[in-house]
């Protein structure tokens, strides 16, 4: 019965629009009220202790880095290399919007913010060379999702956080499966082009490719040492987070000169806003989560999907379908900080791989930010590029179908995550 008062009442005020905060702390509430535990200073309490966690201290790092290099001029650069790399082929624009996401998704981290950047940079320029509007605005949703798979995550972050997984291992499982999703978007892109007759193609001169190549240099070079820097245990996660803002502030300020002092303290202005929206959710969710535990739904879940436990492919099945239907209504955050608490320990159970899971939950519900009906960039991508969304999502479902083949093949054969992050670290 606790499960169906938490889900009900979750289900309940997500409908009415509520703030997902609020909405998890009225949940909170309500399973308070049934079990009869009269305690409202449980819930600040439960606030305090969840954002009290070391390594959360990451996300204010990683985002302060992210708006640095959205303000900072490096959005512009990175396209400039994509287009340089691949813009030469047919269909030159679609497919550097492509390689543009795997960039900028180990620079920014996060799928709303790259796919702001990109429709203000390159929407523009696939209207002017004869694209679709709704299959302009479909590229670059669908290669949004590669922000929360990429490293440095703060997805990832949130959910070693939550259920206590080395944050470096979630990060380079995440590489190779994120390199994977676009690749499959570019084949789907090369048959989109000859069926939609795209013909437009990029070339620069030699003096312009040299002076792109060497401007994009220290924006592509920061993932490469974050990585690096993380794999050999030269620093920790949250502390190449720090390394990140540093070297966002020295690049954008004295490299590039298009941040000044007063500038930079208006970005710090709003990336704490945006972490404080962040770690108030996280903290709602501690609050929801100690009710969680208390009235033992981890238990009724998991004897719920017990007769599933013995066969592990069909038990992440079932989970993944569980976890797609919640990501429909439900963003990235709330669904990591509510669910993967509840579904680990199946899968220590059924003796599944975490990290293994923990890719598959976060590409799972990182898709959800782009099926209707609450898929945050579908709304970024409709409000800046003027596009419905009915039209966006129907010229975006081939390049979502090709992310849930992968979502499927990853499920299949874990070996296609799981050796290559042994290797990584």
């Amino acid at each position: 019965m606790e499960l169906l008062i938490f889900l009900g009442s979750l289900f309940f005020f997500l409908l009415l629009n509520i703030p997902i905060a609020l909405v998890m702390i009225l949940s909170a509430i309500c399973l308070m009220i049934y079990s009869g535990f009269w305690d409202f200073m449980i819930i600040p309490q439960a606030i305090v202790d969840g954002v009290n966690n070391y390594p959360l201290m990451a996300i204010p790092f990683f985002v302060f880095a992210g708006e640095i290099m959205g303000k900072g001029g490096l959005s512009q650069r990175v396209v400039l290399l994509a287009q340089l790399l691949i813009g030469r082929v047919r269909g030159g624009l679609g497919y550097a919007t492509i390689v543009a996401s795997i960039i900028f998704a180990g620079l920014m981290g996060s799928s709303v913010g790259e796919a702001a950047a990109l429709c203000g940079i390159l929407f523009p320029m696939m209207k002017q060379a004869g694209y679709n509007n709704a299959r302009a605005g479909g590229i670059i949703a669908s290669g949004a999702i590669l922000g929360p798979i990429i490293p440095p995550s703060a997805n990832f972050i949130l959910l070693g956080a939550t259920v206590e997984l080395s944050i470096t291992k979630l990060f380079m499982i995440g590489l190779v499966p994120g390199l994977l999703i676009g690749f499959f978007l570019l084949v789907m892109w090369f048959f989109i082009v000859r069926k939609d007759g795209y013909v437009d193609t990029i070339r620069f001169t030699r003096e312009e490719a040299i002076k792109i190549l060497k401007e994009s240099t220290p924006a592509f070079m920061l993932p490469v040492l974050l990585l690096g820097g993380i794999r050999f245990g030269v620093f920790t996660p949250t502390e190449g987070g720090a390394f990140a803002a540093v070297y966002a502030i020295l690049v954008t300020v004295f490299y590039y000169r298009e941040l000044s002092f007063r500038d930079l303290l208006r970005v710090s202005a709003g990336s704490a806003r945006t972490t404080a929206v962040v770690m108030f959710i996280v903290g709602a969710a501690s609050a929801v989560g100690w009710f969680i535990t208390s009235a033992q739904i981890p238990m009724q879940m998991a004897s719920f999907f017990e007769p599933l436990v013995k066969t592990p492919t069909l038990l992440l099945i079932a989970i993944m379908i569980f976890l797609f239907a919640a990501g429909m209504v439900m963003d990235l955050t709330p669904n990591i900080l509510l669910f993967a608490p509840v579904f680990y320990p199946l899968i220590k159970m059924a003796g599944i791989d975490p990290y293994h899971f923990g890719l598959l939950f976060v590409l799972n519900v990182g898709i959800g930010v782009i099926t209707p009906p609450v898929g945050t960039v579908l709304f970024v991508v409709c409000g800046s590029c003027g596009i419905t969304m009915n039209n966006l999502v129907r010229k975006m479902a081939p390049f979502l179908l090709m992310e849930v083949l992968v979502l499927f093949l990853l499920l299949l054969f874990p070996k296609l995550s799981v050796l290559p992050m042994k290797w990584l670290t």
